[in-house]
């Protein structure tokens, strides 16, 4: 088959740098629509596998999503363009608008009615963090009249908090600095999220503590848009591959995140 124009000139590239190869054509086109890769992102101050940090003096961004972005676009030979937002539930709620290509996110059965999940690249378990002098010491003890847990609008761990303690009352916030500031202000007893980004929360609240147990077991993935087959199968295939190469490991250990977990070889969500 003849090539021609920018697709054409896109192909060749990546597969002279040993990136993409002709007949990844369909997902070329699926992934990269503007020509770039456009890769959604959660900020926060606290690093995970799902969230990344900005340098407040720079502005640069560094994280696990931003290795797996940046080395997805270099297999792809496109730029990487990264598009910032507070939370997970920001990236699945304006999925299908067509803003990004792709992103890494906690799965759970809710969000897979607004993204495709390809392959999971982290074992995940959230939990609360418990605000100093609060009485909480388990998980259990969270679900009674009167405790206050702020988490992050229409993500996967809020809403495993919303099932697992109903009788709590539960405070809806855009982003993680929000629980943070509401924590510090004596106005939320329990934050839930993934023990990465708790570890270096607690150390931003002193006095804090980390509830032992899971409320969220579950992976962190790569997504795509709804109906874009090919992309999401090459997307699985990098995850496999960055695996595989021990990047996800180092990106982990970079962060300063020694204990988390790398999913297992071909898991999927």
């Amino acid at each position: 088959m003849r090539l021609s124009g920018l697709w054409g000139a896109m192909l060749l590239a990546a597969a002279a740098t040993g990136g993409a190869a002709a007949d990844d054509g369909a997902a070329i086109k699926e992934l990269t629509p503007t020509c770039k890769l456009r890769i959604a992102v959660a900020i926060s101050p606290a690093p995970s596998a799902l969230y990344a940090v900005k340098d407040a003096a720079t502005g640069k961004l560094a994280g696990v999503t931003i290795d797996l972005g940046t080395a997805l676009a270099t297999k792809l030979a496109v730029e990487p363009q990264f598009l910032e937002y507070l939370a997970s539930g920001e990236i699945q709620n304006s999925a299908a608008s067509g803003v990004w290509d792709v992103s890494f996110m906690p799965v759970d059965q809710e969000r897979k009615k607004f993204v495709d999940f390809g392959n999971a690249y982290h074992l995940l378990q959230s939990t609360y963090l418990v605000a100093p002098g609060s009485k909480l010491n388990s998980i259990a003890e969270a679900n009674a009249a009167g405790v206050r847990i702020a988490g992050v609008a229409d993500t996967a761990t809020f809403r495993a908090s919303q099932q697992l303690s109903p009788n709590a009352s539960h405070i809806s916030l855009a982003g993680v600095d929000a629980a943070i500031e509401l924590m510090r202000a004596g106005k939320a007893d329990a934050i839930p999220l993934s023990r990465e980004s708790l570890a270096t929360l607690a150390q931003k609240i002193p006095g804090s503590r980390i509830l032992d147990g899971g409320i969220l077991n579950s992976t962190t993935a790569v997504a795509v848009p709804k109906n874009k087959p090919a992309a999401l199968a090459y997307v699985s295939a990098f995850i496999e591959e960055q695996k595989a190469s021990g990047n996800v490991r180092r990106s982990f250990d970079r962060m300063g995140m020694t204990t988390s977990q790398v999913a297992p070889a071909g898991l999927k969500p």
